[in-house]
């Protein structure tokens, strides 16, 4: 998964979003703006999620772990590490090597997430049981080869 980074701004110690893992044993919080929701479809993200994933993402410093002693990262490849639940297996985070910032899985978030999808990335690869109907812009790959495009 080869997502956006999201927006630099100035730190904040508003809370703009919080999330879980299914059993609970892992619990953050963001403070600060969260990337639209990307939808990426790339062989990787498939066998780690079951299905495509969508992720919405933040600069790391953003990102307070509140309950995390369950938390694994897996490094998937050269390029990128993902985070999971070690209890319950949720899929909740993917940070590329040496990034400032931290994908996470739109679907531990709580609600509202004030969210809103802004493309699907890796179609290429998508899955052969389902199709893309959504109108939102396709790429075949990222828009970077093995880099975060910048929003």
């Amino acid at each position: 998964m080869c997502p956006n980074e999201p927006e630099s701004s100035s730190p904040s110690t508003e809370i703009t979003g919080r999330g879980r893992c299914l059993c609970e044993a892992v619990r953050y919080e963001i403070v600060g703006p969260l990337r639209p929701v990307i939808y990426c479809h790339c062989r990787m993200c498939a066998r780690w999620s079951g299905h495509l994933v969508a992720a919405t993402a933040c600069k790391l410093e953003h990102l307070r772990l509140l309950s995390a002693d369950a938390l694994r990262w897996y490094q998937s490849s050269a390029k990128a590490r993902r985070g999971f639940c070690q209890v319950c297996g949720s899929s909740l985070f993917w940070q590329p090597t040496g990034g400032d910032y931290v994908a996470i899985t739109a679907g531990t978030l709580d609600a509202p997430t004030r969210l809103s999808s802004s493309e699907h990335i890796f179609v290429a690869d998508a899955g052969d049981y389902y199709q893309i109907l959504d109108g939102l812009p396709r790429r075949p790959g990222s828009r970077h080869a093995g880099a975060a495009p910048r929003q």
